[in-house]
């Protein structure tokens, strides 16, 4: 209505100034640098701006962002208040000054009366929810049986559940059931449907908080609780988990211990049924979760889920308050469920509207499937993606649908077998869509698809649709797209193939637990390939020993922007961070070239180590003068490999405690420990310190930390003192390349050997390299004679911020300190330098010989030692 605009309007015309200080900040007094960040991220999102942050470990990002944001949201809704009593005068102009007051106090005191209505029903959630864990804990909560006293259905029956679902529509259009009647009978289905909301659920200007895993935003909880938000912002109640001790970081200020602990940010984790179904029978017999999930909600009551029975939203109400009462991480969601004995999957999506903090891993936010089937809707909401240098190969990732010729075959004969099974129940539409499918899948398997010169080959879309021959070019592909969609039939070919297979005692075609059908991967490839522009490409591989070989379809985008620009075109304000960002105008051309200049902001952070506690060195020559550059080339030389054994023999006897050492590539880390086993490099090494390597299996990782971790701080493992800490050998862009802390002695030194530039022979590459050369030709940009060109400076920033975040592994708190090594003489040229991380800042010395390198780490490392011991 008129008031509700006139406040939207009101609210508008208020400015929100940029704090000076953020009293919620629970460090006193926080670092400039910090105050810096969080006034920077303000002023973003209230000027709606795109704005890419680097701020390295130790810096408090994850708190600069939470504050930042949470207080930008406190004040944004104390403007939407004034805004509203504001309206009030715009409403009736004409009326008297008391009469304008006297209806200002009491919109004022209405909202007031709501908020602690809804604190108060927050706070008795709370109290159920404690007394469920009690309870729990007491072992008194029965889980729940389900009917097992039912009526076998008949095989007609049990057929009848693999139609599709737009099977009645055929017949209604028989009936003549026009399409407004059908619209109307849909609204009354959907408000019938069990699950619709029986209350209006308000919804808030929220903040989505986006990382790479639940492991890391599981992180964010611990940083949330410290900080000192104000009541009128958010809950009044107390919280039964304490926050994280963390180590060398700042005494925290009295007032967080009672602070912090007394109100607590609405908050919900979203996840996959993957990581939230509690129903351990379904999880144990399904195959694909997500299917046999939809399959029991659409069953009659008995056979329905037991954890989300038909009329249970007054449960589902209460789980979902309980949810927003504490802020849980997702381990905590699937508990509370279970205690409840409710789906906290579905409780979660409940929790979304009034929820002012929406923690979820990056495939949630960035596919707009997922976005869709959680009703998320990010228009004019904040978004923050923490880890954002993962973001672009992710979007990437997201974006690349494979199809094994195996895939294929089956899909194919599935449909076969489905269409003439029910082909007598099927209507007219179904058949028809079918039959297309069948043509499609029946050309993409056929052999007489021209062969492929090379191994793999790159084409355009078109161009496959073309090989396919004219039977599929006269196929609308945008049709079976969306009927595969509307009707669900590829889950529900997939599902009858299955039982038959299981009926009939074929263990062979039995699908394996949490394999996805067939048809989805078809399905996925169709909606890749209907969707793509001149950004796609398919590329055709041949697989398999020669003269057996099949060839598998890939579609990928080599352009990260678009799905991206979907976030960006509708969220209020989009901030990226990450503790290693550089080279920043990478991530600017690569997502957001289509903005104004204006909408995009960047930051990075200085660290706030003191100077004198990170020496950054760059070594271009060998102790024989040699010059050090390990291209691809020489890394199979065994002199080159002799000679950086020589370095590290170097190093290894000035370096204190652990030492990091990062190759460009398993190939040369295996080449090299082959090539120093044999000449004995590798025991001299084991003099000093205990050696480790980069393990092949991710579920060594663990292990190797914990024994280079004990290997330094551990005096029994060198009885005869002579061993000082271990050293790790790794390899960039590996497992232990990021996300990992190596503080204080488990990294005194980061060796940075050589410089990983991608393989050039990679099909796939090229053809990124070659789009991206095109577009900037396209766009009329104009280089200079001496400037690399897009393609040039693609690969290089995707060499640097590999090298980056390899770099990021030391200095991880204000106390930390480290050396960092720089191998190859390519890292003094200036393209190169000035792409590594900003808060390395001005202290890069470039060594003039090896000698000179010694002497200088050698006084760094006395000079340590000399302030630790005074």
């Amino acid at each position: 209505n008129s008031g509700d605009k006139c406040s939207i309007r009101m609210s508008l015309d208020i400015d929100l100034p940029t704090p000076t200080a953020f009293p919620a900040f629970p460090f006193s007094p926080p670092y400039e640098i910090q105050v810096e960040l969080m006034r920077h991220l303000y002023t973003s999102i209230e000027q709606k701006k795109v704005t890419i942050v680097e701020s390295p470990t130790g810096t408090g990002k994850t708190l600069s962002l939470l504050c930042a944001s949470l207080t930008w949201l406190r004040d944004e809704k104390n403007r939407a208040k004034k805004g509203k009593l504001r309206a009030i005068t715009c409403d009736d102009a004409d009326a008297r000054d008391w009469v304008i007051e006297q209806t200002r106090e009491r919109v004022r005191r209405e909202m007031e009366a709501d908020e602690q209505e809804y604190e108060a029903r927050l706070a008795e959630a709370k109290k159920r929810e404690d007394l469920l864990k009690k309870m729990c804990r007491a072992r008194v909560v029965k889980k729940i049986k389900r009917d097992t006293q039912t009526l076998i259905p008949t095989e007609d029956e049990n057929d009848l559940q693999f139609l599709p679902e737009n099977e009645s529509r055929d017949d209604d259009e028989e009936m003549n059931i026009s399409p407004a009647l059908r619209a109307l009978m849909d609204k009354v289905e959907k408000v019938s449907r069990p699950g619709y909301g029986l209350e209006s659920e308000s919804t808030c200007t929220k903040i989505y908080y986006a990382s790479r895993t639940h492991s890391q935003l599981s992180q964010v909880l611990p940083e949330l609780q410290r900080l000192k938000l104000y009541p009128n912002m958010i809950s009044q109640y107390s919280t039964d988990k304490t926050a994280i001790n963390s180590t060398n970081k700042r005494p925290l200020d009295e007032s967080e211990s009672h602070g912090g602990a007394d109100f607590n940010t609405r908050t919900v984790a979203l996840g996959s049924r993957k990581q939230l179904c509690i129903n351990d029978e379904l999880r144990d017999r399904s195959r694909d979760l997500d299917e046999g999930c939809r399959e029991l909600l659409g069953e009659k009551e008995h056979k329905r889920c037991q954890y989300l029975p038909l009329g249970c939203d007054e449960k589902m109400f209460d789980l979902r308050d309980q949810i927003l009462a504490t802020p849980k991480d997702i381990e905590d969601l699937a508990a509370a469920g279970r205690r409840a004995q409710l789906c906290p999957y579905f409780g979660a999506r409940r929790a979304i509207p009034q929820a002012q903090l929406v923690t979820l891993p990056y495939n949630l936010l960035l596919q707009r499937t997922a976005r869709e089937a959680l009703g998320i809707d990010l228009t004019d909401q904040i978004v923050i993606i923490d880890e954002a240098h993962n973001l672009i190969p992710t979007l990437l990732s997201l974006s690349t649908t494979r199809l094994p010729q195996s895939i294929l075959l089956t899909s194919f004969m599935q449909v076969c077998t489905y269409v003439s099974k029910f082909r007598n129940r099927l209507g007219p539409a179904n058949i028809l869509h079918l039959k297309r499918l069948v043509v499609f899948l029946d050309a993409l398997k056929k052999k007489e698809m021209p062969d492929i010169i090379e191994k793999t080959e790159v084409i355009t879309p078109a161009q496959l649709i073309e090989r396919l021959g004219r039977k599929v070019s006269g196929i609308n592909l945008l049709e079976i797209e969306k009927y595969l969609k509307t009707s669900k039939v590829g889950r529900k070919i997939s599902g009858y193939c299955d039982k038959e297979a299981e009926k009939h005692g074929d263990f062979s075609r039995r699908p394996r637990r949490g394999e996805i059908p067939p048809l989805s991967i078809v399905e996925a490839f169709l909606v890749s390939l209907t969707g793509a522009t001149d950004d796609g490409r398919i590329t055709l591989t041949l697989t398999g020993t020669p003269g057996d070989e099949t060839v598998e379809l890939k579609f990928q985008l080599l352009n990260p922007s678009p799905p991206f620009k979907e976030v960006v075109d509708v969220a209020r304000s989009v901030i990226l961070a990450g503790g290693t960002m550089s080279p920043m105008s990478d991530v600017a051309s690569q997502l957001f070239s289509y903005l104004p200049p204006e909408r995009l902001s960047t930051f990075s952070c200085g660290h706030i180590i003191p100077a004198d506690n990170l020496q950054t060195l760059i070594i271009s020559k060998s102790p024989r003068g040699n010059d050090l550059e390990y291209k691809a080339g020489k890394q199979s030389d065994v002199n080159v490999i002799a000679d950086l054994g020589q370095i590290l023999l170097n190093l290894v006897n000035l370096v204190p405690s652990g030492m990091i050492v990062f190759f460009p590539s398993y190939n040369f880390l295996n080449l090299a420990k082959a090539v120093w086993s044999k000449s004995g490099l590798l025991d001299k090494f084991g003099v000093k310190k205990k050696t480790f390597f980069e393990p092949t299996e991710t579920t060594d990782v663990d292990k190797v930390l914990q024994e280079y971790s004990t290997a330094i701080y551990d005096t029994r493992m060198s009885p005869d003192k002579v061993r000082r800490g271990a050293l790790l050998l790794a390899v960039i862009g590996a497992k232990l390349s990021e996300g990992l802390n190596f503080a204080d002695d488990l990294a005194r030194a980061v060796v940075i050997v050589g410089l990983p530039f991608p393989n050039l022979g990679s099909p796939e590459l090229k053809e990124r390299m070659q789009y991206v050369k095109r577009l900037e030709e396209s766009k009329g940009t104009k280089r200079a004679p001496s400037q690399k060109d897009a393609a040039a400076e693609l690969y290089e920033n995707m060499c640097m911020n590999a090298v980056n975040q390899s770099i990021g592994r030391a200095i991880r708190h204000r106390s930390d300190w480290a050396s960092l090594i720089l191998l190859d003489r390519r890292y003094a040229s200036s393209s190169i330098r000035n792409k590594l991380p900003k808060w390395i800042g001005n202290g890069v010395s470039i060594t003039d010989g090896f000698g000179q390198a010694v002497k200088s780490l050698a006084t760094f490392y006395r000079n340590k030692k000399q302030s630790l011991q005074s």
